[in-house]
């Protein structure tokens, strides 16, 4: 199977031969990987050079021109580095554009913390009108980009090497009910999705799966948690613990509820270890996964 990364330069390339609205931008990364198709489209695959504010700059600049522009780097030099940018240069304008990331919190530990951006969705957050797909999985990963590429608003993709076994039909809207149960339930975020299903096997819980965060599906999860005594969720995301438990407090507002977040920690991990490494000190893997979740919702066993 191809990574979300492979798929990305697989359906861009093919996007730029159907679509002489798009153009790729980028910095130096994944260069390479456009030589072919930049040789059919010169003037629509664009390396800035190690430059990540002139990156999303010239991508704003683009936008204006009426083109869309698909902005791609790691995550921490497209959504941290050039922050300002990404507030001024697309939100301020009132442009829109699609910024895909790569490297996730800690897909690649060997680069340290300079690579790694488990704080990039809470960022985007304090911006408004971003939509941002998570995919789980390369099938996902194209499906969400071919929808991005074909829209006017500003769009989030944020690709990592982590994958689910399996892709599942998502649409770029509303949560996917993956198994229904009777006490709570447990939203899982991309690629979070095989290692929930895996901690709650047997717990009466229900599953849903997020591929798509912004907007929040709070109706969703409101009726996954029923309108009974205190409803109780727990939102399991591959980034900073807690970024969306405000989203869901909000859907929960008219009823007593508790909500626990899961995701990366706030403290830095100054080892480089392997990825599965870092998931099992977030506590992300299947054993913590079973003991938070469980200790945490009541009647699930």
């Amino acid at each position: 199977m191809d990574t979300m990364r492979e798929r990305f330069v697989s359906t861009m390339s093919r996007l730029l031969d159907e679509d002489p609205r798009l153009a790729v931008v980028l910095a130096v990364i994944g260069h390479e990987s456009f030589r072919e198709v930049e040789r059919r489209h010169p003037h629509r695959v664009i390396d800035v050079g190690i430059r990540e504010q002139l990156l999303v700059g010239a991508g704003g600049g683009i936008a204006l021109t009426g083109m869309r522009p698909i902005v791609h780097t790691f995550a921490s030099f497209l959504v941290e580095r050039p922050f300002e940018q990404v507030k001024l240069d697309f939100g301020h304008q009132g442009v829109g554009g699609v910024l895909v990331s790569a490297g996730g919190s800690y897909d690649w530990p060997a680069g340290g913390f300079t690579h790694m951006s488990p704080g990039d969705v809470a960022l985007l957050d304090t911006l408004d009108g971003w939509t941002v797909h998570v995919p789980g999985h390369p099938d996902e990963a194209e499906a969400l980009l071919r929808l991005a590429a074909k829209g006017d608003d500003r769009v989030y993709v944020r690709l990592s090497a982590q994958t689910n076994v399996r892709a599942l039909p998502v649409t770029g809207a509303g949560f996917l009910t993956v198994r229904e149960g009777n006490h709570g339930a447990v939203v899982a975020v991309g690629p979070m999705l095989d290692n929930v299903l895996a901690a709650t096997e047997g717990l009466d819980t229900t599953v849903l799966y997020a591929p798509t965060v912004r907007p929040f599906d709070g109706a969703a999860l409101r009726r996954a948690v029923g309108d009974t005594g205190a409803a109780e969720a727990v939102i399991v995301e591959p980034y900073l613990a807690g970024t969306s438990t405000a989203a869901a407090d909000e859907a929960l507002a008219d009823v007593p509820h508790r909500v626990l977040g899961l995701g990366v920690g706030r403290r830095e991990l100054r080892k480089y270890g392997e990825m599965d490494e870092h998931l099992t000190a977030h506590g992300l893997d299947v054993r913590s996964l079973r003991a938070r979740v469980s200790g945490f919702l009541t009647g699930v066993a």
